[in-house]
């Protein structure tokens, strides 16, 4: 059983930055692929992007390529989110995610979730 636990959300002008970490406990973190989700209000929950378990393979939504960056640190249990050139449009409720069976953009197919950190981009 894993828990998950989001930090690092704000409030931030457009065009601005902000890292989002996830920090995870109770499992062995080092064999879970990871994702980040978000999910604006009255829209379905979209995938970002995802890593793999060693960090060395990683995927990204065409919205958001570019502009952010998922790592992680397994020696902290911590996957990481950096946003950059954040826009209006990204305004969410930002989760990570973790599953143990390879990558994957469906949220369904994940077992384990953190409650979310609220980001929102100001125009």
């Amino acid at each position: 059983q894993v828990q998950l636990v989001e930090s690092g959300g704000g409030l931030v002008q457009a065009g601005g930055s902000l890292r989002l970490s996830c920090a995870a406990s109770g499992g062995t973190f080092g064999t879970y692929y990871m994702g980040w989700f978000r999910q604006a209000p009255g829209k379905e929950r979209e995938c970002v992007g995802t890593i793999s378990r060693a960090g060395g393979l990683t995927g990204y939504a065409g919205s958001v390529k570019g502009r952010f960056t998922i790592s992680r640190d397994n020696a902290k249990n911590t996957v990481y989110l950096q946003m950059d050139s954040l826009k209006p449009e990204d305004t969410a409720v930002y989760y990570c995610a973790a599953r143990s069976s390879g990558r994957s953009c469906r949220a369904d197919e994940y077992d384990y979730w953190g409650q979310g950190t609220q980001v929102t981009v100001s125009s």
